[in-house]
């Protein structure tokens, strides 16, 4: 891991952005990081979008702010990296569908076409990330996860150091995943957009009552993809710290 710019923002927070071979990425690190190993959190976004997407940068400093270290990455096809000819068709496919009023089915080969590969791609690139971070002297051994909800399945059903997941329900998670939601016994707070236009509302209850946790909770707020309410910050600031604090 090779640091190649950082910024000292004004909350105390470091940020600092790396390579790790071909892998660009972020990590956010408090203050407090200097004088001790704080818990650290994985933040994911989908389908594309680059680590320094406003939502996600907003979200790993505040973050930081609570006391985490955050992380995030372009995974391949994701911000500067080149993309995948494969993925872009299916993005192209996915958006004349729905716009033609496809039907479900059809819908849901496009999907499983464009998101199945996303996964199985990224998901290395995460766990090769968090090797090298659990290596820093700031880093401490507790981790959770943010974001994206099919990648987080498959990195907590592989990789047991992921003690904690907050799983936004948006976009698609493929069959294959969503059968390995049996396997998911971490503690898991799951925020749900009633109005999601791009989540079908029932797919996405369904999916939470097949995850095998014992500890899940379900938050579900009025609104779009996009409109999660801030103050859902606080109350996942009270889940990490349950489970990576104490």
């Amino acid at each position: 891991m090779k640091f190649i710019s950082e910024q000292r923002h004004d909350d105390g927070v470091l940020e600092r952005e790396f390579t790790l071979g071909e892998i660009p990425g972020t990590l956010w690190t408090p203050a407090s990081a200097e004088a001790a190993p704080v818990p650290l959190i994985l933040m994911a976004h989908n389908n594309g979008l680059p680590k320094n997407e406003p939502r996600l940068v907003a979200r790993a400093r505040d973050v930081a702010a609570r006391g985490y270290a955050a992380a995030t990455i372009d995974a391949p096809g994701c911000g500067v990296r080149p993309r995948s000819a494969e993925a872009d068709q299916a993005r192209a496919d996915l958006r004349a569908a729905m716009q033609a009023g496809a039907p479900a089915d059809e819908l849901d080969g496009i999907f499983e076409r464009l998101v199945g590969p996303l996964v199985e791609n990224a998901a290395p690139e995460w766990l090769t990330t968090l090797d090298a971070l659990l290596d820093l002297p700031q880093i401490g051994d507790r981790v959770g996860y943010s974001g994206w909800t099919a990648l987080g399945i498959r990195l907590a059903v592989t990789d047991p150091r992921i003690a904690a997941a907050g799983l936004f329900a948006g976009g698609y998670v493929p069959v294959a995943l969503r059968a390995e939601a049996v396997r998911f016994t971490i503690p898991l707070l799951f925020l749900l957009q009633w109005d999601d236009e791009g989540n079908p509302r029932q797919r996405a209850l369904d999916l939470f009552d097949a995850f095998g946790s014992r500890e899940k909770t379900l938050h579900a707020n009025l609104g779009g993809h996009v409109g999660t309410p801030w103050f859902e910050a606080e109350d996942a600031g009270r889940f990490y710290d349950r489970h990576l604090k104490s």
